[in-house]
């Protein structure tokens, strides 16, 4: 019998295009809480993070209360989104929906999600994408320290049995792709998301231009020995 194979995802910016929602729901959050909302490009530099360690990068003269009150801002702004504006300002990447269903149709091969959304947040990102049941273990950032600590990552290889040497993670910035050498996985790097090509490059096995060259990517991964 072949050995388990597994892919694992972030989700914002690699699967979702969540851009606009988040710098929505941080703008929200630091108005509210009387601080200076952060511009875009900071944003875009902590996607991918857990909502303390992003929110202590964004101002770091924060307090430790005053970072748990704008978590907790963020988050009552970024769920309480109907789930029509959320469809609207964090669409799926094109070609995301299809490369998901490509390769969950492949009996030896695993999906897995690591992302430093609450399990809240995902839940409901899931539900209004309709992928529930999508994926085999989904990590989140309420139960492990922020990437690019491996955590989520070994997490995923309990859940499913699966050795690192067979394990994949795809993302779209650095904290992704440093969190997979740390535990050992094959790196994907996609260009569509947050991180440039050169934050990218020096932890990334292989970067990929769109969903079409993922399944030419794992499968040239999985063939190597590392």
């Amino acid at each position: 019998m072949a050995e388990l194979k597994l892919v694992v995802f972030d989700v914002d910016g690699t699967l979702i295009d969540s851009l606009a929602h988040i710098k929505g729901a941080m703008k929200t959050a630091f108005d509210a809480c009387g601080h200076i909302a952060p511009d875009e490009a900071a944003v875009r530099s902590i996607i991918g993070l857990s909502l303390p360690e992003a929110m202590r990068k964004l101002d770091p003269e924060l307090s430790d209360a005053e970072v748990v009150e704008v978590v907790e801002a963020y988050k009552n702004s970024f769920n309480r989104s109907e789930t029509a504006e959320v469809r609207q300002d964090a669409p799926m990447f094109e070609g995301a929906r299809a490369a998901l269903e490509r390769l969950n149709a492949q009996a030896e091969l695993l999906l897995g999600v690591a992302t430093g959304k609450s399990r809240r947040g995902l839940v409901r990102m899931l539900g209004v994408h309709a992928l529930e049941g999508m994926f085999v273990t989904t990590q989140v950032a309420d139960d492990h320290p922020s990437k690019p600590h491996p955590s989520m990552l070994e997490q995923t290889l309990y859940d499913t049995g699966v050795k690192a040497k067979n394990a994949i993670i795809v993302g779209d910035t650095s904290f992704d792709m440093e969190m997979g050498r740390n535990a050992g996985f094959g790196t994907i790097g996609v260009r569509w998301g947050y991180h440039p090509d050169e934050v990218l490059a020096p932890f990334t096995d292989i970067m990929i231009d769109d969903f079409t060259a993922l399944d030419a990517a794992i499968e040239t991964l999985l063939g190597q020995d590392r």
